[in-house]
Parts: C-alpha cells; sequence; structure tokens
C-alpha cells in the first residue's frame, strides 16, 4: 500500500510540475485586399473621377448625382452626395462639419486634412475619425461657387476599431486616390 501511495505522490509531483497554462486571447481574421486598379467615373453629373475596381458604384436613387461607393466583401459603403450651390455655401460646409463633429460623443480623435487644387478648382477637407466612431472616414470636395460633394463611409456592423482598421485604411488610400483624381466638368 505503501509503494502505490509513493507512486501515486511521485505520479502527482512530475506531472504538476510542468509550465502553468496561460489562456490565449481570441485572434481576429486577419484581412489582406487586392492592390486596386482604378477606373473612370463619369456619369451625366458635374463631377468626375477615379475609384478602386474592387468597390462598385450604385445610384443611391434620392437625388440626381448621389451615389453609392459599395465594398461588399467589406460590408462597407460610401455614401457620395452632390448639391449645387446657390448662394449657400457656407450652409453646406457648415451641415458637412455638423455629421462629422456629431460623432465626437464616440470618436476619440478627429484628424483633419485641408487640400486644394487650385488648377482643377477642387478645395476641400477630409476627415478621419478614429475610435468607435459609427463613420471612420468623411470628407467634402467644392469649387466654392457652383458646386459641393461630400462623403461618408459606414460599414454594416457595429464600430470595432481593431477589427475594421485594415478595411479602413485601404477604403482611405481608396478615397484619397479619389480626390487626388477628383475633376469638375
Amino acid at each position: 500500500m505503501f509503494k502505490k501511495l509513493i507512486f501515486i505522490f511521485l505520479t502527482v509531483v512530475l506531472v504538476s510540475c510542468g509550465k502553468d497554462s496561460v489562456p490565449k486571447p481570441s485572434g481576429e481574421l486577419r484581412l489582406e485586399y487586392p492592390e486596386p486598379k482604378y477606373r473612370k467615373f463619369s456619369e451625366a453629373c458635374s463631377y468626375s473621377f477615379e475609384y478602386s475596381d474592387f468597390a462598385s458604384i450604385t445610384d443611391a436613387k434620392k437625388k440626381g448625382c448621389w451615389y453609392y461607393l459599395n465594398y461588399p466583401q467589406m460590408k462597407g459603403k460610401v455614401f457620395l452626395t452632390y448639391y449645387p450651390i446657390n448662394g449657400d455655401f457656407a450652409e453646406h460646409v457648415k451641415e458637412s462639419e455638423k455629421m462629422v463633429y456629431e460623432h465626437t460623443v464616440k470618436a476619440s480623435s478627429i484628424d483633419t486634412k485641408s487640400f486644394q487644387y487650385p488648377e482643377k478648382k477642387v478645395y476641400g477637407n477630409f476627415y478621419e475619425l478614429k475610435g468607435q466612431s459609427a463613420s471612420n472616414l468623411q470628407f467634402y470636395i467644392t469649387d466654392s461657387t457652383r458646386h459641393f460633394v461630400t462623403a461618408y463611409l459606414y460599414f454594416n456592423s457595429r464600430p470595432k476599431p481593431d477589427s475594421l482598421a485594415p478595411a479602413v485604411e485601404y477604403v482611405k488610400r481608396d478615397l484619397l486616390h479619389l480626390i487626388d483624381t477628383f475633376e469638375w466638368k
């Protein structure tokens, strides 16, 4: 009996002398997207631009020259709106900025970058909202006299900054290219 107790004791001691098990955090899926090839958007609107072939454009069917730039694999879309300026430029800028700063409740920071291409009469602001904001990227483009375009990125999911980061970076690169190639007709 004594030998059995010693054997059990030694077995327990030897088995329990291993490393403590540590629970591993759950991993996130690593998302990679293809290098974009750009194509020209040129409908019967007052503007044109280049957009990624990873996206598709559909009519928003709300007003003339309002479109969705869809990213189906990301479950995201950019809502593009167009407004003619009729002496109401300041109101359009104010409304666009209101749409950005409404997200300060959830956004941890808002980075603003102004851009201007005087040779094309393209001016505006690009906003990147960090944190758990419903819209991560927004911008407006104007010629400041006749045309005003806004864009808002939305994902069909709960705002999770870490999970959405690769998709947001991809769309950000696309939107910056869109702005660089934007022209008025």
